[in-house]
């Protein structure tokens, strides 16, 4: 137990001058980043990391947390606005954060987006702080067998509910699938689907996949669509109620067991290394449609829509930590950078850390209460900005957006090859949309692609491909008939 004079001045330190400074520069740089199609918060984290080693310990982890937290809330402002999300898991905001921006409530639905995504991220820091090693504990106790099935009923209810045919949800899951496969088989390292180009050794690109379906395959119809006229980006009506321009307490309150559900699926998911925000976004928001009395309503603009995925992908930041910190197993990418920033400064994360650097970690839980109250004020700022900036003509903000596309791809994939991989998505994506078929299953499944076959890999070993032997693994089989319950009554309840 550390003692609490260790926790006292381990908070006193997060609370110095240049500790703060350095928390408010790294949010900023985290919410720009996660505007700009592309980038995002992980390339700019590992780009920043070798500039902590002149810094303190705590100074240099406490910038690196604050870069991603701004990186979460940045990645759903071009998701809200122009349906061009900054970062994969804020694909789930646009499903309905965009319809509310064509209806003028721009300002309701990125409010909207930063206060559950405080709320979230909060919540999740709390539960990282009080019960970090039971809940890792807890997490761990999940094998191959149980995320192998858990995935299969994160498929189910995604194909489901997300797409409006089941047969054409389950086709788009299909393909995900198939391009995940390209590259090395990840459990015997033979090449696949490579066609002899060695860049393709370590699969496709998530970047150019993501962005390309999501990014270039949007603004690729809304430039299209401009018919040589010069029209704003968004359509803001004339007379616009006052009610309209803001987001109301009681809006905000109204939303309050979405955010906790959101909340509570992030922390969760993200405790488990491998699952990540994207998965956590996309089964927030398909939890509270189904939870809704009027599940008709999603996809056209409701506030519940936006507020379950930026719960729950916020809430994933916290939760990251709590393998990371009692264990020393990253559970995504982030916090695997993060374990190379300890690692910089001489610090081994694991089951001796709260003994041997009681105060640092006190003193990084500090820095992260921090960051989000600078998320939340640096945010509404923020907000104010971008609003403005995407009244400008929409031939000037996509062919802008576009630019930056081509860049952050570049700047992320080390050279042009990523960028032809995205435009080619891109096309790819555009006749998807045409054709009724959903990107953003197709997205989620190639992100899970290689761990859901890893653990299929892993499952049948341990079954010896009997699957029989399933019964041994009760948490498992509940999660199988679930998954089957949800393809029925999503699905053919549907048709």
């Amino acid at each position: 137990m550390v003692e609490l004079e260790i926790i006292l001045l381990g908070l006193g330190d997060a609370f110095s001058l240049q500790n703060f400074i350095f928390i408010i520069m790294g949010v900023v740089i985290g919410q720009f980043v996660g505007a700009v199609p592309g980038i995002g918060p992980i390339m700019a984290t590992a780009i920043a990391i070798p500039f902590t080693f002149v810094l303190d310990p705590l100074i240099g982890i406490s910038f690196l947390v604050g870069v991603n937290k701004g990186g979460t809330v940045g990645g759903a402002i071009p998701a809200i606005l122009i349906n061009t999300p900054g970062t994969p898991d804020s694909a789930a905001t646009a499903i309905d954060g965009h319809p509310l921006a064509k209806q003028g409530k721009h300002h309701k639905a990125t409010k909207m987006a930063l206060f559950s995504s405080v709320t979230g991220d909060t919540f999740s820091d709390l539960i990282l702080i009080t019960v970090s090693a039971p809940l890792a504990v807890l997490a761990l106790k999940m094998g191959p067998v149980e995320k192998f099935a858990l995935m299969i009923c994160a498929f189910s209810i995604i194909s489901g509910l997300i797409s409006d045919s089941l047969i054409k949800g389950l086709i788009a899951g299909v393909l995900g699938l198939l391009f995940a496969t390209v590259g090395l088989d990840p459990e015997h390292g033979t090449p696949r689907l490579f066609f002899g180009y060695f860049e393709l050794y370590d699969g496709l690109p998530l970047a150019s996949v993501a962005i390309g379906m999501l990014a270039i395959s949007e603004i690729l119809k809304r430039l299209s669509n401009a018919r040589g006229k010069a029209l704003p980006t968004i359509q803001i009506p004339k007379n616009q109620k006052k009610e309209d321009q803001q987001l109301s307490f009681t809006e905000y309150w109204s939303c309050r067991y979405t955010m906790l559900r959101g909340a509570c699926i992030g922390t969760v998911l993200g405790a488990m290394p491998g699952i990540g925000s994207t998965a956590a976004a996309f089964m927030s928001y398909a939890s509270a449609k189904q939870a809704s009395k009027d599940p008709s309503s999603f996809g056209k603009g409701n506030l519940h829509g936006v507020a379950a995925t930026e719960s729950a992908n916020s809430a994933v930041m916290g939760a990251n930590l709590i393998p990371l910190l009692t264990l020393g197993i990253p559970g995504s990418v982030s916090a695997a950078l993060l374990i190379s920033a300890f690692v910089i400064h001489g610090i081994q994360p694991g089951p001796l850390l709260f003994e041997n650097q009681g105060r640092l970690i006190y003193g990084l839980f500090g820095a992260m209460i921090i960051a989000n109250f600078a998320n939340l004020w640096i945010g509404q700022i923020g907000l104010r900005f971008w609003s403005k900036v995407i009244q400008a003509p929409e031939s000037i903000i996509f062919s802008s957006a576009l630019l930056l596309c081509f860049i952050g791809v570049f700047m992320a994939t080390g050279g042009l090859f990523g960028v032809t991989v995205m435009l080619i998505f891109g096309i790819i994506g555009y006749i998807m949309n045409i054709f009724g078929y959903s990107v953003v299953i197709f997205i989620i499944t190639f992100f899970l692609g290689k761990k859901f076959e890893q653990l299929l890999s892993q499952t049948l070993v341990i079954i010896d491909g009997n699957p029989a032997e399933l019964i041994n693994f009760p948490f498992a089989v509940f999660l199988l008939i679930l998954a089957i319950l949800s393809f029925w009554w999503l699905g053919f309840r549907k048709q």
